[in-house]
């Protein structure tokens, strides 16, 4: 077991995690796993996101400060936004293709989607400036009189649902802000209070390179000493990560437990939260899978000839298992770092700039996801989007996914702006709530392995990959 790679560790904490909550729900002790278990896999997700945010600034600092040119800053920064705009464009066409393909929304009740549809017409109707998309009114249809009212009372449910109603209200602001307002967000007011908030990040990431393009402008033998210092921190702050790192199966085995216990109090009621939107969470993960299994290995192997599909898999499974464990991507930055560069081969400087960008702004994952959620939602109301309209959910899914990095529960708040651009009702988000746990945690092992993927081809184009090392590990 002591000579067991980490990333089967990890599985072995994970599964371990997922039986024992199933066992101990089963049993009525999901009281005891809530308060004896669970604080241990939250202290696990607190030690990796205090971690990080210092990381990411003083990787960014050295990254940037490191660069033997600073026109390579500006060209290196512009191949990783083109990157990430590339990537996100295609996760969010790979959700369009499986939605429209395999249809979830079909496979709902189609009494319940009559009562959906009327739901959805009722919302159009008393919502300034909405519109019934496809035109048709089952409103008026005799044969469905008898569930209008029962659709009237559904529908003041759904609106009332406090969760919907904040996440609503941060979608306006978002919408209602100027077209520039995301570089304002780019500054920091305070650079103290931006490193103690997590929503900042992108203000933290401003500061370093900001900080580290100082370095290279003031004479050599002034900047060295600093230099030199924030490489040392560097260091202390990546020990901490492998430290960590040596009881990482254990708290994966708490989150997992944890987190199974809160959904419900016994497995069949587990089973019964994902038989309700199964078909949708079936069609989210073979998108999902599809990014991770066959588009990134291939466009990884396809620009480095010598990284091999199984290889690829091999330097990066430790963070991939941490990213399905953690569902955070900035908490699992500090271990894709690692990986990135000691694996795989990238250089200090670029894995120190891109990756923390990534871990930032990088939405591949939720963006596909959004894309197959906003169709689905769609599908179960019988409201046919048009391809002109689905074009806007790409537009939109990515814009948004650029605009909303420092945004809190971004994804929930991507969601409603994109639903809102094609004219559905934003309260649907609390549909698929009961299921956002699990793909979330699925869809961060997506962000995490477009990091790597994106890293690995700056390296390449900037000559910063160590073809070498990847060369030994392969035969390892």
């Amino acid at each position: 077991m002591k000579n067991l790679p980490l990333h089967w560790k990890i599985i072995i904490g994970l599964i371990a995690g997922i039986i024992y909550s199933l066992v101990s729900s089963s049993l009525g002790w999901n009281s005891f796993t809530q308060n004896w278990i669970d604080p241990f896999g939250t202290i696990f997700i607190r030690l990796l996101k205090f971690i990080a945010v210092p990381l990411v600034l003083f990787s960014i600092i050295g990254g940037v400060a490191g660069l033997p040119d600073p026109a390579k800053l500006g060209r290196m920064g512009a191949k990783t936004l083109v990157a990430y705009v590339v990537t996100t464009v295609a996760a969010v066409t790979v959700g369009l293709v499986v939605v429209n393909l395999f249809q979830p929304g079909d496979y709902i009740d189609e009494g319940q989607r009559v009562k959906n549809r009327l739901k959805y017409e009722l919302w159009a109707e008393s919502t300034p400036g909405g519109r019934i998309l496809d035109g048709e009114r089952y409103l008026s249809k005799p044969e469905y009189a008898d569930l209008v009212a029962e659709a009237e009372a559904a529908m003041k449910t759904e609106m009332s649902d406090e969760g919907v109603e904040a996440r609503m209200k941060a979608a306006e602001q978002f919408k209602e802000a100027g077209p520039l307002q995301f570089l304002v967000d780019f500054v920091p007011d305070n650079i103290f209070a931006a490193l103690t908030d997590s929503g900042r990040m992108l203000q933290v990431i401003f500061f370093g390179i900001f900080f580290g393009i100082m370095l290279l402008l003031i004479p050599q033998e002034k900047a060295q000493p600093v230099r030199q210092l924030i490489d040392g921190v560097n260091e202390v702050f990546l020990k901490m990560v492998e430290v960590v790192m040596e009881a990482a199966p254990f708290f994966v085995f708490a989150l997992m437990a944890g987190v199974i216990s809160k959904m419900a109090s016994t497995p069949a009621e587990v089973i019964e939260i994902f038989k309700g939107l199964l078909s949708y969470s079936v069609a989210v993960l073979i998108g999902l899978l599809f990014m991770i299994f066959i588009f990134y290995p291939l466009v990884a192997s396809f620009f480095v000839k010598k990284l091999s599909y199984s290889g690829f898999f091999r330097r990066i499974s430790p963070a991939q298992f941490l990213a399905f464990s953690t569902s955070s991507s900035a908490a699992t930055l500090p271990v894709t770092m690692e990986c990135v560069r000691d694996n795989i081969g990238v250089s200090q400087n670029v894995t120190n700039f891109v990756l923390p960008i990534g871990a930032t702004v990088n939405m591949d994952g939720t963006s596909l996801y959004q894309a197959i959620a906003v169709v689905f939602l769609a599908q179960m109301h019988l409201v046919d989007l048009t391809l002109g309209q689905q074009l806007t959910i790409v537009l939109t899914a990515t814009l948004a996914s650029i605009g909303s990095a420092a945004v809190p529960s971004a994804g929930l708040v991507m969601m409603i702006v994109v639903l809102q651009s094609v004219g559905l009702n934003p309260a649907w988000i609390a549909i698929i709530f009961p299921v956002d746990r699990i793909l979330d945690m699925c869809r961060t092992v997506v962000n995490v392995t477009g990091d790597a993927t994106v890293s690995t081809l700056i390296a390449q184009t900037e000559g910063e990959l160590d073809v070498k090392r990847l060369e030994e590990l392969e035969t390892v």
